[in-house]
């Protein structure tokens, strides 16, 4: 009889951390879209606005620095993801900075595993995209030539240099995850409260 009881009750708990963690996971699911939207907004804006504007050198650095960035935040997304929790715990408890936030995103690594590789790494991509259209279109009226061939260049240059940098990063990311989620939880926890 009490065996019945204790089962029943464990299953009402078990119901309502499922709902719970279900709406969760839907408000998550809407902060991400709407912090997207509006991160790829301003950045879009940005490129839009800026980048026809200045010269082809501040425009390929720009393209460099979209396609670093999305490789950076592609491996902190992996390292957090792979990186071991109990190494974090230790280190919490002799109060090294940065640890106890290091844990937090080894806790939440879906939420912030998607935010680094999908939010930033998508984002990213699309900007050194529309960088690398704007450089091709500088290219072309400078040399006087047809805007295809050089668009083609370009964008395959670029997304080249981000999926091979990405292959290189995620190699690093796999045997590197405590060090690197550590380095970044550290610069975070500035700007966070400990």
């Amino acid at each position: 009889m009490k065996t019945k009881k204790y089962k029943e009750k464990y299953s009402k708990k078990v119901k309502r951390k499922n709902e719970v963690r279900k709406k969760s996971d839907y408000s998550w699911i809407f902060i991400v879209s709407v912090s997207a939207f509006w991160i790829s907004f301003i950045f879009s804006f940005l490129s839009e606005t800026i980048i026809p504007s200045v010269g082809f050198f501040f425009a390929g650095f720009m393209t460099i620095f979209f396609i670093a960035l999305g490789i950076l935040f592609d491996m902190i997304g992996i390292s957090v993801t792979v990186a071991n929790a109990s190494t974090f715990h230790s280190m919490a408890t002799k109060r090294v900075r940065g640890a106890r936030l290091a844990s937090k995103l080894i806790q939440n690594s879906e939420k912030a595993s998607s935010f680094c590789n999908d939010v930033i790494g998508d984002i990213c991509g699309i900007m050194s995209g529309s960088t690398a259209v704007a450089i091709s279109t500088t290219i072309a009226k400078n040399l006087s030539i047809s805007i295809l061939p050089v668009t083609l260049i370009v964008t395959a240059l670029v997304a080249s240099l981000t999926i091979g940098g990405k292959a290189m990063g995620k190699s690093i990311a796999i045997n590197n995850s405590t060090r690197i989620l550590y380095h970044f939880s550290k610069i975070l926890s500035f700007f966070t409260r400990q």
